[in-house]
């Protein structure tokens, strides 16, 4: 269809797109036009762009939840459909926006995995009794990881002079560089600190300001530290998939489970908006329900 064609080759020009993006477009409007097309053949309609309306696109809707596509892929479709059809009312092909107020599938929000206390435990437990600088190192990333709740690219981004043993604050640069103060706890800091007195054996220059290293001396790469934790999990034989996310999400579950209020977790955590940090009250909630389930001679 030309008027696919052209689209694609203006979004090519115009919106800066990658290829495999352009290529996704393509493809979803190309599937979209030969449902169209096989539906005008059934009702005895002429195949021609004015076919398209808003019956036939929540046809086709229907069409792809009832051979299973997910609810990701299908707002994704209607993304490219409705850029099409802007498209072509805009070059006068068409004289009305046949997508407009078709609505996008609401998107299931997963809950976020989470570690209990008692697996955290287990996990940073697994480096016990190890005493080279690399598995202090370890500890120190994933006791600090637990106990901040910063993400991984900050945990790689800390240089030295980010760390307050003093007043035991670390300073971490987020999403778009915006820096805030965490509060750290002892038991990390103390990690931290057998892990700093042996630093000096992997960094080979002074000009090396990172917090954490790799076996050359240069800074820990986000890579290297799910690497590491895979390992990590493995030793401590743990079923569920762990990630360095994971920590950021059972640190926040934690504080919440044991009283914290939602906006000085919302600070911690370097999220702007409270809805991002809400999530974790469906976790907390969700265990309160499967405690209550267990223990309750009625549930």
């Amino acid at each position: 269809m030309n008027h696919i064609h052209e689209y694609i080759q203006h979004l090519e020009l115009n919106r800066n797109l990658s290829p495999a993006t352009l290529e996704a477009y393509r493809r979803d409007l190309e599937q979209f036009w030969q449902f169209a097309a096989e539906q005008c053949e059934i009702l005895e309609r002429p195949v021609e762009v004015a076919s398209l309306d808003k019956h036939l696109l929540r046809d086709y809707l229907t069409y792809l939840a009832v051979h299973r596509y997910s609810r990701t892929s299908i707002a994704r479709i209607l993304a490219a459909i409705r850029g099409f059809s802007k498209f072509l009312v805009r070059t006068g092909v068409l004289p009305r926006d046949f997508a407009r107020g078709i609505r996008t599938p609401r998107q299931a929000k997963k809950l976020p995995a989470v570690m209990t206390v008692d697996e955290v435990d287990t996990l940073l437990e697994a480096e016990t009794g190890e005493s080279s600088v690399l598995h202090l190192r370890n500890r120190a990333m994933f006791e600090l990881l637990y106990g901040t709740g910063i993400r991984v690219a900050e945990l790689v981004g800390l240089d030295l002079d980010d760390v307050d043993f003093y007043h035991r604050f670390i300073r971490v640069f987020g999403k778009g560089r915006k820096e805030r103060i965490v509060p750290c706890n002892a038991i990390a800091l103390t990690h931290l600190e057998n892990y700093l007195n042996r630093r000096h054996e992997l960094v080979t220059s002074n000009s090396e300001q990172a917090v954490f290293v790799n076996a050359r001396g240069n800074r820990l790469t986000t890579r290297g530290v799910q690497y590491i934790l895979e390992r990590l999990a493995e030793k401590a034989g743990l079923s569920k998939k762990i990630s360095p996310h994971t920590f950021r999400h059972s640190f926040a579950t934690h504080l919440l489970d044991g009283g914290a209020d939602l906006r000085s977790v919302q600070e911690m955590l370097g999220h702007a908006n409270l809805s991002a940090t809400q999530v974790y009250t469906r976790v907390s909630r969700s265990r309160l329900k499967s405690v209550y389930n267990r223990a309750h001679p009625r549930a």
